[in-house]
């Protein structure tokens, strides 16, 4: 008498294996991701946001803008007559993907309002450009996303 192989119980095991193992190796995964925040410090940045809109709208009235020039090179024009005043402000490179790179450097425009920027150093890829300056008591704000 010949005995026939019947695959029903290698194929159960085989089953509950594979399951097990793909649920063990999502459980690896998702210990050892790492989850990194925009900002380390979100909640008082959500806070600030009301202050941030505020500061864009003043900009905008102010006349000041940002621009991407040929040669890897971004220029923020702010008006004149702000430069009189009691003035600081910074310029901050954000890079969403990887915060190690980010950067951040004091605004300093020459007598027409003007600063270039030299961005064709950074790492290639999408990068965020904030403009925050503070004249007569008064704070605003520029952001303009550029790609390197």
């Amino acid at each position: 008498m010949k005995k026939s192989f019947n695959p029903w119980p290698l194929g159960i095991v085989l089953v509950f294996v594979l399951f097990i193992g793909g649920m063990a190796t999502a459980v690896v995964i998702a210990c050892t991701h790492r989850d990194r925040l925009v900002d380390e410090n979100y909640y008082e940045s959500e806070l600030q946001f009301q202050s941030q809109i505020d500061g864009a709208a003043r900009a905008e009235k102010a006349g000041a803008m940002l621009s991407q020039l040929a040669g890897g090179n971004v220029q923020v024009k702010l008006p004149i007559e702000q430069l009189t005043q009691k003035f600081s402000g910074a310029i901050e490179l954000y890079r969403p993907s990887a915060p190690e790179l980010d950067h951040i450097m004091t605004l300093q425009p020459d007598a027409q309002g003007a600063q270039t920027v030299d961005v064709s150093k950074l790492a290639r890829g999408s990068w965020m450009l904030r403009v925050k300056w503070n004249a007569d008591d008064k704070n605003y704000f520029l952001e303009q996303k550029i790609k390197i």
